[in-house]
């Protein structure tokens, strides 16, 4: 009897022993088929992590040009961690003449193999579209249903791609509802894969080896086959099912086991039943199981936790090749948790140096801590702020700092995102001295000085105590540059610049006003201080003597002072006003101040009417203005809207000797004095009656560009005097250009718009002359309706030995393109600046070197045309 009880405690423990070796063995299956769901839905989180990484990098700037999006592409090196990666893009929002938005795609990255994804319409593919607008309205990754992607259109096999989008929004705060989303969105950058290979990557080896796979998209209510491997026919038990959702999209996956998933050896229950028969045997036998399965399990929870570990790993790596300076920090105690290799290498930190202080580490203690605390006590995170920082060489460097609060391990924590702004700061200082001084004699420029003298104005009107403008004309710097060159009178004036400062207290403000003019503003003086301060230059010039080639010239000069002394002056009367004084000098003698009176107003107009407004009307009548052309190269033959020459007019006048006048010296007085409406009226309609005689190609001219003064452009009747023109003179709108400056544009915004938006309404085009040179250029871009714009020539001329000049050429010619814009650039005189230009993508040169000014031969009959009224 106890012999049959043992042997029947021994089968009993046999087929026990088989049943546990199963379950194990199933249990083991259903680890590996979680470790392959999980790899998967990490792999996805790491692709989201891509992409936002993209979208960071145009976050943090901007603007982000196709060369930064290559670098940024090297920099990250997706496909190391990615192989199944295809491209990262951009597409960017356009809204179309019909009012319709659009999605075309203007980088992508690597180029090689994506070229044809440039200038693709996003909206020709339902799938990537519906992509891009979820995001869009989440703010979250979203990816697309499986598709064809362009590049992969020549390779065998069915569509295999899926694109993983985020929206790109424009600077300022995070936008927090969709209709906010939606407005401020500038584009949509992406990442596209092959679905399969994705997939395949992801799943661990030891998943595919055991089961057969089967990854369906269940998102739209079918089933679309992403991966499989194919169904075991003999399966070794039930199939796994797991959903993973992610970017709006839900997949399924399904995993059967292998036949040889779980292998059953047959001799098990009977070696188990065998050592039955000795308790000793048994009780090894027993022991050595129990301590086998506590192996496997351990090993086990080994793997699983190295797999974690992995996971953890490849996220660092990601993060160690972002150009950004990322940190995590405590926000208990703001101790330094981690920072990524750019921050490490910027600030010398070790990589265990894991308790340093963040404000430490970053220079710049207490600016950064009051941060990092304002945002741990807020809860609220910070964008973009502007911070000085010092990187561990000791030098200053300029960053936007942004910090999200995070949570982790249950702890609050500050993620800290650094990007170096250092170098966009220098170049926007630059840009606006530039913009704000004269390039040859280091003063104020006339835009600048106007704009103090306004605030002059304004505080003077405010109740502030009185100023004083000084116009300061030289007396003999014509003799200089007839007898020595106008290189020389540039040296001149930029000698002088420096001596009239002389006498002169530090808040006082100089200017060159053009050519030979200068203006002082004095702040807080009376009319005597203010003589004597014109008195204290008009001296320095006169001791001042200027030597070139052994030649030694004496200079005086002519000061005319008006006080700002009452309320309700305007900027232009003053600056008249003071050119009035500075002719009174002149008239009692030169090398002499005068300061302005009421008396000096009689004089001043019986000369205005005597020496201009009589003469340019008479000359009018007469019939001695003409017209000149100067032809407008194109250095991208391939984009001209219509073939044939492109001309710029330019009016010229006669004396009533028949000498040529400079425009230099009637073009100021007309518009001073109200004549030039009545001298454009004259080039427009004669331009527009002797069309096909303005160009020795005759009626194969693609375009003629009028210059408008700003006078003209806020005269009500001139639209309509224009299109009167067109329709009788039989004219194509679309091959007339009118160039207007910023001057004109800033005077009068809501008129000068309207009137361009009536001509552009029949194909007339517009330029925006001497862009560049106005404190609000690049706001004048998002005002008024231009085609062209034409960069000044001060930033031309010496662009082959000026680097800043080089850098800014670039910028506008960028931007231009960007918004649709044709660019040209002025003053060129020489084949090395028309090189440059054409490598900087410039659509058009004007100057000397590629055209000197032709008269225009017009018939007997048509030499004069009457201005209209």
């Amino acid at each position: 009897m106890l012999l049959l009880l043992g042997l029947g405690l021994s089968a009993a423990l046999g087929q026990w022993h088989h049943s546990a070796v199963r379950e194990a063995q199933r249990a083991e299956l259903a680890l590996f088929a979680q470790r392959g769901f999980d790899a998967l839905e990490q792999q996805l989180a790491n692709c989201a992590l891509l992409v936002r990484s993209v979208q960071t990098i145009f976050l943090a700037s901007e603007e982000v040009t196709a060369d930064e999006f290559d670098r940024a592409y090297d920099n990250i090196g997706p496909q190391r961690l990615f192989p199944s990666l295809v491209a990262l893009a951009y597409a960017e929002r356009r809204i179309d003449a019909a009012g319709n938005e659009r999605f075309v795609t203007t980088m992508a990255a690597p180029r090689a193999g994506n070229e044809s994804l440039l200038g693709l319409d996003v909206g020709g593919q339902p799938s990537n579209l519906a992509a891009v607008l979820r995001s869009r309205d989440l703010d979250e990754p979203v990816m697309s249903a499986r598709f064809q992607l362009v590049q992969l259109r020549d390779q065998p096999g069915r569509a295999d791609g899926v694109v993983i989008r985020l929206p790109v929004f424009a600077p300022g705060p995070i936008p927090l509802d969709v209709a906010e989303r939606r407005a401020r969105m500038l584009g949509s950058v992406a990442v596209s894969f092959r679905v399969g290979k994705l997939i395949e990557t992801a799943l661990p080896e030891e998943a595919r080896r055991h089961f057969g796979i089967h990854i369906s998209d269940i998102s739209d209510g079918g089933a679309e086959v992403l991966y499989d491997t194919g169904r075991p026919e003999d399966a070794a038990g039930e199939t796994i099912r797991h959903r993973l959702t992610f970017g709006e999209r839900t997949w399924e996956l399904r995993l059967t086991p292998r036949p040889d998933a779980l292998p059953v050896a047959p001799w098990t229950p009977w070696a188990t039943f065998a050592a039955g028969a000795l308790a000793s045997v048994l009780l090894a036998a027993l022991v050595w199981s129990l301590i086998g399965t506590r192996a496997r399990a351990l090993h086990l929870a080994t793997r699983f936790s190295a797999q974690f570990r992995d996971s953890e790993a490849r996220f660092r790596a990601l993060n160690e090749l972002l150009p950004a300076l990322v940190a995590l920090v405590r926000a208990e105690d703001l101790a330094l948790v981690y920072a990524n290799q750019a921050a490490r290498e910027r600030f010398a930190v070790a990589p265990e140096d894991g308790q340093a202080s963040s404000g430490a580490m970053f220079g710049n203690r207490e600016a950064l801590e009051h941060l990092l605390r304002q945002a741990a006590e807020s809860g609220r995170p910070v964008d973009s702020q502007p911070l000085q920082l010092r990187g561990a060489d000791g030098r200053p460097f300029w960053a936007t700092v942004s910090v999200s609060v995070i949570e982790l391990g249950g702890q609050p924590h500050l993620l800290v995102v650094a990007n170096d702004i250092t170098e966009l700061r220098e170049l926007n200082d630059r840009l606006s001295y530039q913009a704000s001084h004269d390039a040859l004699t280091d003063l104020y420029n006339r835009r600048e000085f106007e704009r103090r003298l306004e605030e002059a104005i304004a505080a003077v009107d405010a109740g502030g105590p009185s100023a004083a403008l000084l116009y300061v004309d030289l007396d003999q710097f014509k003799l200089i540059n007839d007898t020595c060159g106008h290189y020389a009178g540039d040296q001149l004036l930029a000698q002088l610049a420096l001596v009239l400062h002389h006498g002169l207290r530090p808040q006082d403000i100089i200017a060159r006003l053009g050519g030979d003019e200068f203006g002082i503003l004095l702040t807080d003086v009376d009319p005597e201080q203010a003589m004597a301060a014109a008195d204290r230059v008009r001296n320095a010039v006169d001791d001042f003597v200027f030597t070139w080639e052994q030649k030694h010239f004496s200079l005086t000069t002519s000061i005319g002072i008006v006080m700002i002394d009452r309320f309700g002056t305007s900027r232009r009367e003053l600056l008249s006003l003071a050119d009035t004084a500075c002719y009174m000098a002149k008239e009692r003698g030169r090398n002499r101040v005068h300061l302005f009176s009421e008396d000096d107003l009689e004089t001043a107009r019986r000369r205005t009417e005597m020496e201009w407004v009589n003469r340019l009307r008479r000359a009018l009548a007469e019939g001695r203005f003409e017209l000149d052309y100067q032809e407008i190269e194109p250095l991208k033959p391939s984009r001209l809207r219509d073939p044939g020459p492109h001309i710029e007019l330019l009016a010229r006048l006669r004396d009533e000797d028949g000498q040529r006048v400079p425009p230099g010296a009637f073009i100021p007085a007309a518009e001073r004095f109200g004549v030039m409406p009545q001298i454009d009226r004259w080039v427009v309609e004669t331009a527009l009656a002797n069309f096909t005689r303005l160009h020795p190609t005759g009626e194969g001219l693609a375009q003629c560009a009028i210059n408008l003064s700003v006078n003209t452009v806020e005269e009500e009747r001139f639209a309509d005097d224009v299109l009167a023109a067109l329709e009788r003179h039989g004219v194509p709108a679309h091959k007339l250009c009118f160039e207007i400056t910023e001057t004109a544009a800033a005077g009068n915004m809501h008129r000068v718009v309207r009137f361009m938006q009536r001509l552009r309404a029949v194909g007339c085009r517009f330029a925006l002359d001497d862009f560049g040179t106005g404190m609000a250029s690049f706001g004048y871009l998002k005002e008024l309706p231009v085609d062209i714009l034409k960069i000044d020539g001060s930033f031309i001329r010496n662009i082959e030995t000026d680097a800043v000049n080089y850098s800014i050429v670039r910028a506008v010619t960028d931007i231009g393109h960007q918004v649709g814009l044709e660019v040209i650039a002025e003053w060129v005189v020489n084949e090395r600046s028309r090189e440059l230009l054409r490598g900087l993508g410039v659509d058009f040169v004007q100057g000397f070197a590629i055209h000197q000014p032709q008269p225009v031969v017009l018939h007997a009959k048509d030499e004069h045309v009457a201005p209209t009224p």
